[in-house]
């Protein structure tokens, strides 16, 4: 699992928004692996990766929610210091550019799942899927 669909979605900047959002999706017993959500120009901007990309796209569609799909390279690696450091170091060495970055949990384990947005997911979700298969 190299690279998955990520969701970009802009949600009104107010108290209950990204509640409402998560919980539509929950109702539709979709899990949230990871996220990340900021405001810039008094919208805020979610971006998530969840376990079935279609009925979260129905969910988002159903709410009328203006959202954009994306590919994203990701990579599950133990949790302890340094882990983040080197898949960063590594997409660098190989001049992939990370426009950004977040993290969650790989469902069941203790792995965490970082999710990368890159200049070139191909060559990034091979580099990574090469850095996780040293751990093993």
């Amino acid at each position: 699992m190299a690279n998955a669909k990520e969701f970009r979605v802009t949600i009104e900047d107010q108290p209950g928004a990204l509640g409402k959002c998560f919980q539509a999706l929950a109702q539709r017993g979709v899990n949230i692996l990871a996220f990340q959500s900021y405001v810039e120009e008094r919208e805020s901007l979610v971006r998530f990766l969840v376990d079935d990309p279609a009925s979260a796209k129905a969910v988002l569609g159903s709410l009328r929610m203006n959202f954009e799909e994306t590919e994203v390279a990701i990579v599950k690696l133990a949790h302890r210091p340094g882990e983040l450091g080197r898949a960063a170091s590594r997409l660098g060495e190989s001049q992939i550019n990370i426009d950004y970055s977040y993290c969650g949990l790989e469902p069941g384990s203790t792995l965490v799942l970082l999710v990368f947005g890159v200049d070139n997911v191909t060559k990034a979700a091979n580099l990574l899927d090469e850095l996780a298969a040293e751990e093993k």
